[in-house]
């Protein structure tokens, strides 16, 4: 936390944690017969907002809740033009001319696609039920109740006092992110004493009026990557040897969280990072030893002169592009629509990604020249230089 003494008061950005509280939330509507769960989001949102249909049907609460509803991660009207502070312009009205506008490419209910966009409108149609703020609506439902005192999205001078200076994959200081129409998606900010008590709260490890309502948000509603995994109001349920852990993680432009439980087993984690490496394998690791922890990787100087070969565009799908670029020796890749990750070198010719588990090889012709770069993510995909 850069020069700060870091303790169990030192605040972090749990980004998509919040997704929990958010689906917490929606437990919480249903028992108060504010929202049902089958429910159309077209019920909840202003009469003049068109929301998308596929073959008759209408997105659910439960599609948003559990990322089946065929909406995208991001909506293609926001630009992430920087990673300073990418959600903090994006506004209410945009996200309204976004459903208006969006044909819905699968039908819904089907697939989980895990979306940004489908939780920050589950936070805002429970805000709107509540006729409070998403901040508010967590405050008074689930901090409260749980003695999290700490934990906001608004900084008071006392808070931004306590708040730990994040780092980005290159070592380099980041700043804090807000998330004012995407709240229910990554808002908030707490520390380990809080999110230690969320955690006893959700494992049953401490007595709380709440726990009937986050039980209901653990139970699983559908599957989630290709059956390995459930998804229940917003907690991803893996089984493991030792029992199903129910956890999530988080992350923003300079940290990285996870939090977690073994159900029926009175055993929970939080791990909270001011830099954006990932710590799932801590996480991970805690409930199934057999899962290694990750080593820390080669890293690699490459001459600007070959940095300069790998220069340009690359097709992974139609109208999904592939563009590397580079500051100094430090090598960059953007596909289309996210944001520009740095890669780190193991070799001349292979790069990793520290954000997410991701390699990008460069692959050289007959003739010398690079001719198509290889993304290893959950397989292996071939882009072609187009530029």
């Amino acid at each position: 936390a850069g020069t700060k003494k870091v303790d169990e008061n030192t605040l972090y950005e749990i980004g998509s944690i919040t997704k929990a509280f958010t689906g917490i939330l929606l437990a919480q509507a249903i028992e108060r017969k504010e929202v049902s769960l089958n429910d159309p989001i077209s019920k909840y949102l202003p009469g003049n907002v068109v929301t998308p249909k596929r073959d008759g049907k209408e997105i659910t609460l439960l599609d948003l809740v559990t990322h089946s509803s065929g909406l995208p991660s991001l909506p293609s009207n926001f630009k992430f033009t920087s990673m300073d502070n990418p959600y903090a312009g994006y506004t209410v009205a945009q996200m309204y001319e976004f459903l208006g506008t969006y044909k819905l490419t699968r039908d819904i209910g089907m697939q989980y696609e895990y979306s940004n966009l489908g939780m920050g409108l589950l936070g805002h149609i429970l805000s709107l039920r509540a006729k409070m703020s998403y901040e508010d609506l967590v405050k008074k439902r689930i901090l409260k109740p749980l003695k999290m005192n700490d934990t906001t999205i608004t900084l008071t001078p006392a808070l931004k006092r306590k708040m730990s200076q994040g780092f980005n994959d290159g070592g380099e200081p980041t700043s804090l992110w807000d998330l004012p129409t995407f709240a229910g998606a990554g808002a908030l900010r707490s520390n380990t004493k809080d999110m230690a008590k969320f955690m006893a709260a959700n494992a049953g490890i401490s007595k709380s009026s709440l726990f009937p309502t986050l039980e209901a948000s653990h139970k699983a509603q559908r599957d989630a990557a290709a059956g390995r995994m459930k998804i229940g109001f917003g907690w991803h349920i893996l089984a493991t040897p030792e029992g199903n852990v129910t956890w999530h993680n988080g992350g923003t432009g300079g940290f990285r969280t996870f939090s977690g439980f073994l159900n029926g087993k009175k055993k929970a984690i939080v791990v909270l990072c001011n830099t954006s490496e990932s710590v799932d394998d801590i996480g991970m690791h805690f409930f199934d030893p057999s899962k290694p922890l990750t080593k820390v990787r080669p890293q690699v100087d490459v001459s600007e002169k070959i940095l300069d070969e790998y220069l340009g565009q690359y097709e992974l799908a139609p109208n999904v592009i592939f563009t590397i670029t580079r500051k100094d020796a430090k090598l960059y890749a953007q596909l289309t629509g996210q944001p520009n990750f740095r890669v780190f070198a193991e070799t001349e010719t292979k790069f990793y990604l520290k954000v997410v588990a991701a390699q990008i090889i460069f692959n050289r012709g007959n003739t010398g020249k690079i001719e198509s770069l290889t993304l290893v993510q959950n397989g292996n995909q071939i882009a072609r230089k187009i530029k």
